[in-house]
């Protein structure tokens, strides 16, 4: 009992888990790591109140995040007034297009780039969805054609069995009673 006591001992007694110290080497010690985790979360939020606790903000402060608000309700107001420009007054429209058809290229691509940047990845996830739908759609062409053949044929069939079916249809009163009723009527 002595040697197995003895090895016991070296292993997990004395103060010292070896066998824990040993395995903490190749794996983390989730307690340790979820009480980390969780100090880390609160140290965080505490910041947050501390930087939200003062609601008297600055006059700049306001202003910077007003201006923060407006690109893309102008961009948005902007579109909707040369639309509606275009149909209210086509001369000064296409006297704007003119000018616009003067920037350069380069500048385009600059302003493509700030316009990105600023929208950020929703600009980009937007316009590839919108390509992925278009394609889609363009991937349907040939169905909804083969469809609106298949449709035109089935409308020229019955056009051809009306005119060719103009005589009345001749029913009898005796199998429907109600039928009879009404021709008795009239």
């Amino acid at each position: 009992m002595g040697i197995v006591q003895s090895v016991a001992g070296a292993l997990v007694g004395n103060g010292a888990n070896v066998v824990k110290e040993a395995a903490e080497v190749f794996r983390v010690n989730a307690d340790e790591a979820d009480q980390r985790s969780f100090e880390l979360q609160r140290a965080v939020l505490e910041e947050f109140a501390h930087e939200f606790a003062n609601p008297k903000r600055s006059f700049f402060d306001t202003l910077i995040d007003g201006m923060n608000r407006l690109p893309r309700p102008l961009m948005a107001l902007g579109t909707v007034f040369l639309a509606v420009s275009a149909m209210v007054d086509p001369v000064w429209f296409a006297a704007r297009m003119q000018g616009v058809a003067l920037v350069p290229e380069p500048l385009w691509w600059l302003l493509g780039a700030i316009i990105s940047f600023y929208f950020g990845a929703r600009y980009q996830a937007k316009g590839q969805e919108f390509q992925r739908s278009i394609a889609e759609s363009m991937a349907l062409a040939p169905v909804v054609v083969r469809n609106l053949d298949m449709l035109r044929a089935l409308s020229d069939d019955r056009n051809a069995t009306a005119k060719s079916s103009d005589a009345p249809i001749k029913t009898s009163g005796a199998s429907n009673p109600a039928l009879a009723e009404w021709r008795a009527d009239k």
